[in-house]
């Protein structure tokens, strides 16, 4: 019930597949997790994916049918020493299954450590990631594990998660909820399950008795209010990774800073914005200032390499030098319209003088034949259409309003003349 220290989304938490919400492709009948659950056969696993779309629920379920012991940790508190402690009680019993939430934060040591009792069969490690496990996860451990993505949630998804809390939990059910509006409930979510279900009690708990009718304004306000509440448990991760990725973008080096050192304070992976740093050198900046691209990349191997407290120097100077870089979507811009363009279009043949010809018989048929080599030409450049037939001229690539993709402008413009109007 409200009122103690057990949140909404805890008590409502399923227990079986047949209540669990999403993830129809590995959880629906005949699917992989459903035959594992249904069999009482299980194998350690990687769940990638993003909060609060039902990575612990689903191992809990799992544990639940194969019926062993099911031990927990987080990689946020927890080492090697935890780590041989559940070994050790895993081996007295024969075997156990155990979920370590957040498995990316573990070190090498720390995995390395779990590898000889999955390998022995000692223990079914099941991990939880919203990390790309290839860049996170020891390779030996990653080859002994079946990486299961789990896809974000849709609103349906979200929707129905609510009205299923509604009707499942006691206290939930005797206040009369009526959900007017969704969009801020849905929204300030971010799509994870858990937050959602945690805001509706804490709206519900903020409304006076009687019927209690769900706004978007209603939401809003309640939540702003409330909104330390979640500082407490991590809920604005999100949120200030956000900020942080908006401040650089916007070219506030002085707000960039404060969100890092919001995030530094808070213990936030620095490998976790690193990477996100390294991401906006390309997606905001690109050939607008290359060196951008270059020293996130550096930044991410000296985090490696280092961690904290001195990483967070690194951290700030690349924050610094991001946020006070110029800025261009172009390269963004153009692999989205390439993208959509090959969706549309689907697999238009390569140019016979474009493709690669190593046999004779396709020197016959007059692979590559007409091909100029470019350092041939005068200017190392030669006219040649590299499109397919079906979309030459199409313009993918517009370079950004800075001094360094001008100079792309003029010798793009130089080279192609008007043919893609640059």
């Amino acid at each position: 019930m409200q009122g103690s220290n057990i949140p909404l989304a805890e008590r409502v938490r399923p227990q079986t597949l047949d209540e669990f919400i999403g993830q129809e492709h590995l959880v629906g009948q005949g699917k992989v997790l459903e035959q594992m659950v249904h069999s009482h056969k299980g194998h350690s696993i990687i769940f990638w994916g993003p909060p609060g779309v039902g990575k612990t629920t689903l191992a809990q379920i799992i544990a639940h049918s194969l019926d062993m012991p099911f031990f927990t940790l987080s990689a946020i508190d927890s080492g090697v020493k935890d780590v041989r402690a559940v070994i050790e009680m895993a081996r007295k019993s024969g075997h156990a299954l155990l979920f370590i939430d957040e498995i990316h934060r573990f070190n090498k040591a720390q995995q390395d450590s779990l590898l000889g009792a999955v390998e022995k069969g000692i223990i079914t490690l099941i991990g939880a990631t919203t990390e790309n496990p290839s860049f996170e996860v020891i390779g030996a451990l990653l080859s002994r594990c079946q990486v299961y993505v789990l896809k974000p949630l849709t609103e349906e998804h979200l929707m129905a998660l609510v009205n299923q809390a509604i009707q499942k939990d006691q206290w939930l059910a005797e206040q009369h909820i009526e959900i007017k509006e969704w969009e801020a409930l849905l929204q300030l979510s971010g799509g994870d399950a858990r937050r959602l279900l945690n805001l509706v009690e804490l709206v519900t708990a903020s409304l006076p008795e009687g019927d209690k009718v769900f706004t978007n304004e209603v939401v809003q306000d309640i939540v702003q209010k409330k909104m330390a509440l979640y500082d407490k448990s991590g809920e604005q991760h999100y949120d200030i990774i956000s900020a942080f990725i908006k401040s650089m973008r916007g070219s506030d080096p002085n707000a960039a800073v404060y969100w890092l050192a919001r995030m530094i304070e808070g213990g936030e992976d620095p490998k976790f914005i690193a990477r996100r740093m390294l991401i906006l050198a390309s997606e905001d900046i690109g050939n607008a200032n290359p060196n951008a691209l270059l020293l996130a990349t550096s930044c991410f191997q000296a985090v490696e390499m280092i961690g904290y407290p001195e990483c967070s120097l690194i951290l700030s100077q690349t924050a610094i030098y991001l946020a006070s870089s110029a800025k261009s979507n172009s390269a963004t811009v153009a692999i989205g319209m390439a993208r959509s363009l090959v969706n549309k279009t689907g697999d238009l043949p390569v140019p016979l003088s474009i493709r690669n010809a190593p046999t004779g018989l396709m020197k016959k048929m007059d692979y590559g034949k007409g091909y100029k080599y470019a350092h041939d030409f005068e200017g190392n450049f030669a006219s040649l259409e590299f499109l397919p037939d079906e979309v030459i001229g199409t313009k993918l690539y517009e370079p950004g309003s800075n001094a360094s993709e001008a100079r792309l402008r003029d010798y793009l413009k130089n080279c192609w003349k008007e043919k893609y109007n640059y």
